[in-house]
């Protein structure tokens, strides 16, 4: 039988390419050959060494034995200068044109048969770019099933939603509990500012029957009412957690995730030295960066609670580092540690983790849950508000914080919360049992792994067809 391709095509962002790597691993070893096309800002980000040339960009590379390409996004040398925004209209713009010549250049002319195109869900012109040439499409969605559910309806308006003139109401879906304003992803309030992302999701949402599968980044027992409830509408496959192989007590060094920062490895010496189940872990991702006031609210908390933590403060390129109050990292040195970034996988999986204080990112979520840690959660934007509901109401692995009216989170929140945490047996043992089913899921005939498996099959049945 002649060797058949998939092309894996993501957005630039860490976030979206590590599982559509992973993913892509799991292809190769059941015997498809994989390639990943993203953007030269990724190369420049991510791969290019320091003594590389700047305007050079290689034509492949390889990583853990999956080919990697990449095509011109307007921007060219790796930073963005504009608005998301701005950028959306010019990957949409570019994006097309040079996927197109990647795969004519790559495949087509090589003779290779791509048997498949799998996008994620912010370049949805690569299903457009695949009926071109007769490929079919998949979209891995990158969020929870509760999330695509939520987009499904709103942007084909099966449901109601909050609108400028009733911006409080509540909205009841299958499959979910109900939810209230604070509860929904933010691009579906109409106080949403951001322009772009509402179009590639509505592009996506509104247009599926150009994709032949999608396929999500969970597992059916996590979010089993979801996915049911969406079987006759558009049914969504699980066929994650896609996170990296340690975390499901798997080999390492077969990871294929990439770093877009390097993390501070001192940290893991310093919980070497922590009672067990006594950290608590503070991280909001790399995009989030509060107010000074606020940051002296979260480290008040942390100082009162008496307890060891490892806190995570990721500064904007090109900005000054927000200040923490005086005084505060001499008089907690013996407390706790606070670092610009860390190996977060090595970090949840160490035994003196006692709890994770996140912006509820659904990678970090994941990563949480195959830990088995519970959750403090404190959402900010995007899939965040829900996915807090999720933590606490759903998967009621922790609790959520409350802010005021302005938005600002008291320290007397942040401590309330902490206790709570501590102290619930329950939240514990639920993050106990979704850490065993995210193992049995990926393990052999486990729900995702046979998923998988049916893509597989199903792609090698059609080209044996054709």
């Amino acid at each position: 039988m002649e060797e058949l391709h998939v092309l894996l095509v993501a957005f630039s962002a860490q976030g979206h390419i590590n599982p559509l790597l992973r993913l892509g691993k799991s292809l190769l070893t059941r015997g498809l050959n994989v390639t990943l096309a993203t953007t030269e800002l990724v190369y420049h980000r991510v791969f290019k060494s320091s003594t590389a040339d700047v305007a050079t960009v290689p034509t492949s590379i390889t990583v853990n034995g999956i080919q990697v390409i990449f095509f011109a996004d307007g921007f060219g040398t790796g930073q963005i200068n504009g608005t998301l925004d701005s950028y959306m209209e010019l990957i949409g713009k570019f994006g097309p044109i040079n996927l197109s010549n990647l795969i004519e250049t790559h495949f087509l002319d090589a003779c290779k048969k791509l048997a498949c195109i799998i996008n994620n869900p912010f370049v949805p012109w690569v299903a457009d770019v695949a009926a071109n040439y007769n490929i079919p499409c998949a979209c891995l969605w990158i969020q929870p099933c509760a999330l695509y559910a939520i987009y499904y309806r709103f942007y084909n308006n099966l449901n109601d939603f909050p609108t400028l003139e009733n911006p409080s109401m509540s909205v009841k879906l299958p499959g979910l509990p109900l939810l209230q304003p604070q509860d929904l992803p933010s691009f579906v309030l109409p106080s949403n500012p951001f322009g772009s992302i509402p179009k590639v999701l509505s592009e996506m949402l509104q247009h599926t029957k150009k994709l032949k599968w999608v396929l999500a980044n969970t597992f059916y027992e996590l979010e089993k009412d979801v996915i049911d409830s969406m079987a006759e509408l558009c049914p969504i496959t699980a066929v994650g957690p896609l996170v990296p192989p340690s975390l499901l007590d798997q080999d390492e060094n077969e990871d294929v995730g990439i770093e877009m920062w390097k993390p501070q490895d001192s940290c893991m010496e310093w919980l070497n030295h922590q009672p067990p189940s006594s950290v608590i872990y503070v991280s909001f991702g790399s995009l989030i960066v509060f107010t000074a006031q606020q940051l002296e609210s979260i480290a008040k908390a942390l100082k009162n609670s008496n307890k060891p933590f490892l806190w995570v403060i990721k500064n904007k390129e090109g900005e000054e580092a927000v200040p923490l109050p005086e005084g505060f990292l001499e008089e907690s040195k013996e407390q706790g540690m606070v670092v610009p970034w860390c190996p977060q996988t090595k970090v949840l999986s160490h035994p003196a983790i006692a709890c994770f204080l996140t912006h509820c990112g659904w990678n970090s979520m994941l990563e949480a849950i195959t830990t088995g840690t519970t959750m403090i959660a404190w959402p900010q934007w995007t899939d965040q508000p829900t996915n807090a509901k999720l933590i606490s109401d759903v998967f009621r692995l922790g609790v959520r914080l409350t802010p005021g009216s302005d938005g600002f989170v008291a320290t007397e929140e942040v401590e309330r919360a902490i206790e709570q945490v501590f102290v619930a047996e329950e939240f514990k043992r639920n993050a106990l049992e979704l850490k065993r089913a995210a193992r049995e899921a990926v393990a052999h005939g486990g729900s995702s792994d046979r998923n998988i498996q049916s893509f597989v099959d199903e792609i090698i049945g059609r080209k044996l067809d054709t």
